[in-house]
């Protein structure tokens, strides 16, 4: 029988909002596997893992992910990583990698199944969608992802401000991932588009540290790198007035 591994993703941060059958394919697989930062500490994915399966059966897993600029290092920890778990499939018949968010929205788990499937012939790669972080934020603030015919536009500001101006300029709503270091600029950008006045920001979303702020408060403070903005669109049609 092929090996199989699969991406499991265990949502943003908070225990509950893994799925049931992300819990499921955890439990199942023989080792689950979780990224850590070359510093060693404890990431959201292995915290949340944690809740659901004894510790004996996580692997820990260096990733660069805190690696901006050396793209060789990066690349060689990703090689590095992919070896690990290459050598696990070549053991154990099913393991599962979990990730916060969901496995194939700026997910590492997919630079490290094009790496395993490299290394491991015939390997099955599968996926276990998770809950993003634009969906509990979008929940906890009670800000409105889209309506009717809105287009729903998600920009990771490392991506460059210019990028973010864009698609505030754009008609629909704005998701800006990543965008802690660059509080200042992001907040100068939504007073331009003229969106600042409905944008809310969060950060360790159901976590005791949550926060959770109009993005009005923003004072050009750095914030946590993983903090995620929504800024809707005006509307001003009433109910349905974007369908």
């Amino acid at each position: 029988m092929s090996s199989r591994l699969i991406g499991v993703g265990v949502g943003p941060g908070d225990p509950e909002l893994v799925t049931v059958k992300g819990v499921n394919a955890l439990r199942a697989a023989d080792v689950v596997v979780v990224p850590v930062m070359d510093t060693g500490e404890r990431g959201r994915a292995e915290a949340t893992v944690l809740h659901y399966v004894d510790a004996a059966k996580v692997v820990r897993v260096v990733f660069a992910l805190n690696e901006r600029t050396d793209r060789a290092r990066r690349e060689a920890a990703w090689d590095a990583a992919g070896a690990r778990v290459a050598g696990l499939l070549r053991k154990h018949g099913c393991v599962a990698f979990a990730t916060i968010g969901d496995p194939n929205v700026y997910s590492t788990y997919t630079y490290l199944a094009q790496t395993v499937a490299q290394l491991v012939p015939g390997v099955v790669v599968e996926t276990v969608p998770g809950i993003t972080a634009m969906q509990d934020l979008a929940a906890r603030s009670g800000a409105v992802l889209t309506e009717g015919t809105e287009p729903l536009t998600l920009v990771p500001v490392t991506a460059g401000e210019s990028a973010l101006k864009e698609a505030l300029a754009g008609p629909g709503t704005v998701v800006a991932y990543k965008f802690g270091r660059r509080a200042a600029e992001v907040a100068e950008a939504l007073r331009e588009s003229g969106r600042l006045d409905d944008a809310v920001w969060g950060s360790a979303l159901g976590l005791p540290e949550e926060s959770i702020r109009p993005a009005a408060e923003l004072d050009g403070a750095a914030l946590p790198y993983l903090s995620t903005l929504i800024a809707p669109p005006r509307r001003d049609g009433g109910r349905g007035g974007k369908l």
